[in-house]
């Protein structure tokens, strides 16, 4: 979960690519929003390097995913189309994922994140990246909700995938 602008994409172009052969240097399937930006990179590189890469689109269809959102399909081994709208479509991805990464990110990542939080899921924020990766530990002290979700942070991609794994394990 992470960035969809492209201006972001560019900022996080590095780091993207890294978190994408990190997830493919790991025996996971990969589920993003079928959507740009650094989520873009990261899921086109875990794919180029071997990972299954589902994507889960707001769109009820291709045409509607590529014409309305303005969405790729290139990056994605599948797509699943929802039909459900963008804030739909994050609580399918959200529920699917075992473990959630979060990376840069801005209103779109934060629905994520709290969606994640409620559901109780492994959480791994990539710091350094900008926008709610980098908020999201103050937000959790801030709101003090409960929740049976662990929340990691890491700078390194590499590290904090490895953390989330053995947390899942």
């Amino acid at each position: 979960m992470g960035s969809a602008e492209e201006t972001r994409a560019d900022e996080l172009s590095d780091m993207s690519v890294a978190l994408g052969k990190c997830v493919a240097a790991r025996d996971v399937i990969l589920l993003t929003g079928a959507t740009t930006g650094s989520v873009y990179a990261a899921g086109k590189t875990a794919r180029e390097a071997g990972t299954v890469h589902i994507g889960i689109s707001p769109a009820h269809d291709a045409t509607e995913h590529l014409e309305r959102y303005g969405l790729p399909i290139d990056a994605c081994d599948a797509i699943i189309y929802t039909g459900f709208g963008l804030k739909g479509r994050n609580v399918v991805l959200v529920r699917s994922c075992d473990i959630v990464l979060i990376f840069g990110g801005g209103m779109g990542s934060l629905n994520e994140f709290t969606i994640a939080y409620d559901e109780g899921k492994i959480i791994g924020c990539l710091t350094g990246t900008g926008g709610v990766a980098d908020e999201i530990a103050r937000l959790v002290e801030v709101v003090k909700k409960k929740s049976k979700a662990r929340v990691l942070y890491n700078h390194d991609p590499t590290q904090l995938l490895d953390a989330c794994l053995a947390v899942f394990a």
